[in-house]
């Protein structure tokens, strides 16, 4: 069974503005298209504060009730494979280690992972620099458990990783700019990126027809008093 594509789907990337610039503009995109509030607003994020301090502050313009969901995969999949290296370094026990923690994750219980590993690396009294891994797992775990509550979101049948979103930028940004040999100015890539995330989106010859009959108003039509007899439609 093949997977049903996206529709109606918009993507952009800017090298000019500030992030928080580049959130406003994507919460103004969404308010167009659901001015009456409909849908419900899902934000997918890997866990930086800036990015969640940002998504809640025009959440809050808007008066939206914005579910923010941490990405499962990257970094806490990251985080657990770092910790179970310390309490193993046999690979089949490691992962097997990893599966039973995210597994306990997936199902909505991540402070009680967070505990349980941080009494773990007590009880073999590990010292501060062997436990660093494992620290900096059980303190993501916790401050973020409300962003992890994958169970509730799999059962409303949110997304719980950023994959899709990491390929979008990888073909809309990587692949065009990283080519052999290219050599960018800041004006010149970011001009090119606008006209990708057109052709990205199959808006390219909506736009391309709108900036021909713009320049033709620009240096034709409004350089003559009396332009009825040109072709407008040009």
């Amino acid at each position: 069974m093949k997977r049903p594509k996206p529709v109606n789907k918009r993507v952009w990337a800017s090298l000019e503005h500030s992030f928080q610039l580049v959130v406003g503009e994507m919460f103004e995109e969404a308010n167009n298209r659901d001015p009456n509030r409909k849908k419900e607003w899902i934000a997918l994020v890997d866990g930086d504060k800036k990015q969640i301090r940002y998504l809640l502050s025009e959440a809050k313009k808007y008066g939206i009730q914005l579910t923010i969901i941490c990405d499962c995969y990257r970094p806490v999949l990251e985080y657990l494979w770092n910790a179970g290296h310390v309490f193993s370094k046999d690979s089949e026990k490691t992962e097997q280690w990893v599966k039973e923690r995210l597994l306990r994750i997936l199902n909505g219980k991540s402070s009680v992972t967070a505990g349980g590993m941080k009494r773990s690396a007590t009880n073999k009294k590990f010292d501060q620099t062997k436990r660093e891994n494992i620290d900096k797992c059980a303190k993501y775990l916790l401050n973020l458990s409300s962003r992890l509550d994958y169970q509730e979101y799999l059962k409303h049948g949110y997304p719980i990783a950023t994959g899709v979103i990491e390929g979008a930028c990888r073909y809309l940004v990587k692949d065009r700019m990283g080519i052999t040999g290219a050599r960018w100015g800041l004006n010149f890539a970011s001009a090119i990126l606008k006209l990708r995330s057109l052709f990205v989106r199959g808006e390219f010859d909506d736009y391309w027809k709108f900036y021909e009959k713009q320049e033709f108003i620009k240096n034709y039509f409004n350089k003559y008093a009396e332009p009825a007899f040109l072709n407008t439609k040009t």
